[in-house]
């Protein structure tokens, strides 16, 4: 998704984890399974660089996969807000 040569967007940059909006089914199990309401999770601004072209709303909740020596691979979840 680079726009100019030399220019790559922050979603497709080598060092930023995958980013994938969740459904509201799998949200809910994720809630459940931490006992906690979306807003008590980490929040991302709707705006931010890291989720643009994703087609993302506040109120989405999203899914973080992120590389982890120790782990393979870890999950981290945050909640869509308006700026």
């Amino acid at each position: 998704m680079a726009t100019k040569k030399n220019q790559v967007l922050v979603p497709d940059h080598v060092y930023v984890p995958k980013h994938e909006i969740i459904s509201k089914s799998e949200g809910e199990v994720v809630l459940k399974k931490y006992n906690c309401k979306p807003t008590e999770l980490p929040l991302i601004f709707v705006n931010d660089p890291a989720i643009l072209g994703l087609g993302i709303k506040p109120g989405d909740m999203i899914k973080i996969t992120r590389k982890s020596s120790t782990a393979g691979e870890s999950l981290y979840y945050r909640y869509v807000v308006e700026v």
